[in-house]
């Protein structure tokens, strides 16, 4: 999970599960693949720890394209970052808006030893990046203090970034595959956990069409949260 203040999914669509094309900057095709042997930040921390090589996860296929996690690199995608952090739809859930700083101080700590059950990623739709992702473990997280947590709970933030990506049925579309993509790369998860804001009835929305259920209201220290679940044991029936 974030470091406090604690993020929550910004605005997204519950729309029709068939995506509105949208215009996006296509990926640099040299660094698209995963970066972790290439970034001094993310190879100082590649070593044993609860959560790694996310980006060596590979792509999965949805009906909107092909979707892939990237390992954020700093000096790489700090610009496209902090854009999405001041987006007004992203800044009040988020709280990053800011200058460049803000953003990449979140990152760093984010890729730093200190914080070793969170990787931050780009989500890559089509070779085209869209969206930011932080995939970590729930029962290792300060969440797990306001919540009956199980071992290896598996933990999602997301923001899709620009305005004109939200609002077309990527949302719930996407948290459904990489909820799947968690489940099928850590066996030993049983769960999925999101933590909206209570306030944020698109990004609850969005969750629900991504197989996830409504679990309790949760009291974390900046915020009344929906605490949202997706089970191994009902991917098939929700």
């Amino acid at each position: 999970m974030s470091p406090s203040p604690t993020p929550s999914t910004p605005e997204l669509s519950a729309a029709s599960p068939t995506p509105t094309p949208v215009a996006l900057t296509p990926f640099p095709r040299s660094l698209s693949a995963p970066p972790d042997a290439r970034s001094p930040a993310v190879h100082a921390v590649q070593q044993p720890y609860p959560l790694d090589r996310v980006g060596d996860w590979g792509p999965t296929a949805t009906p909107a394209g092909e979707f892939h996690l990237v390992s954020v690199r700093v000096e790489r995608d700090l610009p496209l970052i902090r854009r999405w952090m001041n987006e007004p739809a992203v800044a009040a859930y988020w709280e990053l808006a800011g200058p460049s700083t803000v953003t990449e101080r979140h990152l760093r700590r984010q890729l730093s030893a200190s914080v070793r059950h969170s990787v931050p990623c780009l989500g890559v739709l089509g070779g085209m990046p869209m969206s930011y992702w932080e995939i970590y473990r729930a029962d290792l997280d300060p969440l797990a203090r306001h919540y009956p947590a199980r071992p290896h709970d598996m933990g999602i933030h997301v923001l899709i970034g620009d305005a004109a990506v939200r609002g077309h049925g990527l949302g719930g579309l996407l948290l459904r595959a990489v909820a799947d993509l968690v489940l099928d790369r850590r066996p030993a998860c049983a769960r999925v956990i999101a933590e909206p804001d209570l306030r944020n009835t698109p990004s609850i929305a969005a969750f629900l069409t991504a197989g996830f259920r409504f679990s309790a209201e949760v009291h974390l220290a900046t915020k009344r949260a929906a605490l949202m679940v997706r089970d191994r044991t009902l991917r098939d029936v929700l």
